[in-house]
């Protein structure tokens, strides 16, 4: 298996192209939508790390407490936790968009949540179980998802419902919101004369084996957050 690194130059047509041409084949390499969606948060989170230094303990404390987060930090990159996703659900890059959407109006609808790393994987998974179902013909169950994420179903069905009601079931994404969106990410893409991200290069047969693998629940790599 490969173990080095190549840099990756991604550009606004390839991602557009991804966005709305993308098809998913057994051989797919993860849409490149995942690679800037991981990117985006990643800076919010270090925002977020900025505001809590410079707030009072008491500021801190408010921020950090929320339904979304999880006992410990897990150890996985958000990079990592999207591949997973991806790699099991099967998920088109459509809803990727979709679930930036929703994570966009949830910290809007709530301005004293603030991502950060304990809340980070949680959030993720909720969002796009929610976006998948919005977005997707057929859909797995919520214990699936939750087997993905590294959650029990208890935990998922908690999320969903709490995150439905902090968004005011506001869920519709049409069409000039959904190209926004696309449109910003693109604008993410071209900043920097074409988004270079270093990332692992790919052994071909090992994602193309791992696709093939029954989608029964003891072919899940086990994850807990």
């Amino acid at each position: 298996m490969a173990s080095s690194s190549s840099s990756l130059a991604i550009s606004p047509r390839k991602l557009r192209y991804d966005l709305y041409s993308y098809s998913y084949k057994e051989d797919s390499n993860t849409p490149l939508v995942i690679n800037v969606l991981a990117s985006l948060i990643e800076r919010s989170m270090a925002r977020t790390q900025r505001i809590v230094k410079n707030c009072s303990s008491a500021l801190s404390k408010a921020i950090s407490t929320n339904i979304f987060d999880c006992r410990e930090i897990p150890d996985m990159t958000i990079q990592s936790y999207l591949e997973r996703i991806f790699r099991y659900t099967r998920a088109g890059p459509s809803v990727y968009v979709v679930a930036y959407v929703y994570i966009d109006r949830f910290c809007q609808n709530n301005p004293g949540f603030r991502i950060n790393a304990r809340n980070v994987h949680r959030l993720l998974i909720t969002t796009i179980m929610v976006a998948s179902k919005y977005v997707e013909d057929m859909n797995f169950r919520n214990s699936y998802f939750a087997r993905v994420g590294g959650l029990t179903t208890n935990e998922l069905n908690e999320l969903e419902v709490e995150f439905l009601f902090m968004m005011g079931f506001k869920l519709h994404v049409n069409v000039s919101v959904f190209e926004s969106y696309c449109c910003h990410l693109e604008r993410e893409v071209s900043i920097g004369g074409g988004y270079h991200i270093e990332r692992t290069l790919r052994c071909a047969e090992e994602i193309k084996a791992r696709h093939t693998e029954e989608r029964g629940y003891t072919q899940i790599t086990r994850v807990m957050l």
